[in-house]
């Protein structure tokens, strides 16, 4: 089968081989998976630069999230067990993490469904605890991690204000509901979200990001509001200065939401049946920017390393649905 494989850490671009390999075995309480689709996370960049919490073996194959096919012919999403990720025709899984595809949703939106929309849920209602009239504000909310959180957002109903960078971006963010759009490029972004807010500030912060986005959040944050860290995609992580919190009556929580998989799983299938229920609803679906040939795929990761889109770039194999 074909694959794209990681022999040595470094940028996407320059490491990712397109190769034949074996189609891998599954193990005990594992499934075989053939892949319609992948969709390419951050995570996958950080895979190949050898920066991420977990670090397979090399050689590895990146892709972190699939949607495919079980050998009985059941459409499913899935977290492939890396080295053998989702970048490649077939992929392995553990059994318990298999989970039913949305009819919803096609397969490159089933691909982009579970692990950002997963994390927003988590971040936005289990870690937050957001309420309807509550105003949420999104860091890069453009992107597939921010997407999911606008959509999640509007779909909790609160008042949602995106940021973005630049014009393109902006117009995307208000196709995705965005109430409020901030062009950090151009805006000032403490001052316009307390001019939304009348003064108030952010109820939650959902942050992706870091750095100066953290540093402009806390200046914007409201009395008991919380500031979800998500990540910290600028490269850069902040150092909050607790005694600030302190002063203002808010809230920094953490969301590592692979956890879930080990301390509360059942909680992951719960989560992913509201998905589900919200998907048929029309409530939310996964910004699809493009669906990437196989061929292209490792252009593909270093543009989402590069932060230059909007959206989900989804690689689908040739074939795939056929």
């Amino acid at each position: 089968m074909q694959a794209w494989r990681v022999h040595r850490n470094g940028e996407p671009g320059e490491v990712m081989r397109r190769e034949e390999v074996d189609r891998p075995a599954p193990g005990a309480g594992q499934l075989l998976l053939e892949v319609r689709a992948a969709n390419i996370n951050f995570p996958d960049a950080l895979l190949c630069r050898g920066h991420y919490q977990v670090r397979p073996p090399l050689p590895f194959t990146p892709g972190v999230e699939v949607c495919g096919l079980t050998e009985d012919g059941r459409r499913v999403i899935a977290t492939p067990a890396l080295p053998h990720g989702g970048l490649a025709e077939y992929v392995v899984a553990d059994e318990a993490a298999v989970l039913p595809a949305p009819e919803a949703l096609d397969d490159a939106e089933a691909a982009a469904l579970h692990i950002g929309y997963q994390t927003g849920w988590f971040g936005l209602h289990r870690r937050a605890g957001l309420r309807e009239g509550e105003t949420l504000l999104v860091h890069a909310a453009a992107g597939g991690v921010g997407s999911a959180a606008v959509q999640l957002g509007k779909a909790a109903g609160a008042t949602v204000i995106g940021v973005v960078g630049g014009a393109e971006k902006a117009a995307v963010a208000r196709g995705l509901g965005c109430d409020v759009v901030i062009d950090r490029r151009t805006d000032d972004i403490v001052a316009a979200v307390k001019e939304a807010t009348g003064g108030r500030g952010a109820d939650v912060v959902y942050d992706p990001v870091g750095g100066d986005a953290y540093a402009k959040s806390a200046k914007c944050v409201a009395f008991e509001g919380r500031i979800v860290v998500v990540g910290f995609a600028s490269g850069d992580i902040p150092s909050p200065a607790l005694n600030h919190a302190l002063v203002k009556n808010y809230s920094i929580v953490g969301l590592h939401w692979g956890l879930y998989n080990q301390r509360d799983p059942g909680a992951i299938r719960r989560c992913h049946d509201t998905l589900t229920a919200y998907a048929t609803k029309g409530l939310i679906k996964p910004l699809i920017s493009e669906r990437v040939p196989f061929q292209d795929a490792a252009a593909a990761v270093q543009r989402v390393a590069d932060g230059t889109t909007t959206g989900r770039l989804v690689v689908v194999p040739e074939g795939a649905g056929k």
